[in-house]
């Protein structure tokens, strides 16, 4: 079910990571099971037009719940900050989090704020992303040009 690697049990606050391509991957918390099926609280998209290849951008974005398996089959677990971060009770911190984010809506941003960001934010309370961090060098030169004409 999982990938290769990947832990066989999920416990509520686990980031779980499917991989969408080369260099990125989508992020969602395990929320736990309702009526027997497992979901993940996750940040998406709502634009349906959403510029987000040029822009990096969506201004329509929350955070949902959605089952396990509706973002993928092939997924790990990926709790990879736990060597530097303390993770934040479930029931306590995250769950209330996710529960008031829950219809709100939010901004996503791939370099500053996407679902690893969020996934982080919610696990241990500091926003990370790492696959950012790898690529950002590669980014950056293109999107400066962007930036400087005031076109980003």
């Amino acid at each position: 079910m999982g990938l290769k690697h990947s832990h066989p049990q999920l416990f509520p606050g686990d980031i779980v990571e499917y991989r969408r391509n080369k260099y990125f991957s989508h992020f969602a918390v395990f929320y736990g099971e309702k009526d027997g099926v497992p979901y993940v609280a996750h940040l998406t998209c709502r634009d349906s037009d959403a510029k987000l290849p040029l822009f990096g951008r969506a201004l329509r974005s929350e955070v949902k719940l959605d089952p396990l398996e509706l973002l993928g089959k092939r997924y790990k677990v990926n709790n990879m900050l736990d060597d530097s971060f303390p993770s934040r009770d479930f029931h306590g911190v995250v769950k209330p989090a996710i529960d008031e984010l829950m219809g709100r809506e939010v901004t996503f941003d791939i370099l500053f704020h996407n679902s690893e960001h969020q996934a982080t934010l919610l696990r241990y309370g500091v926003k990370k992303s790492q696959q950012i961090e790898r690529i950002y060098e590669h980014i950056m030169p293109a999107w400066k040009k962007l930036f400087n004409e005031k076109k980003l």
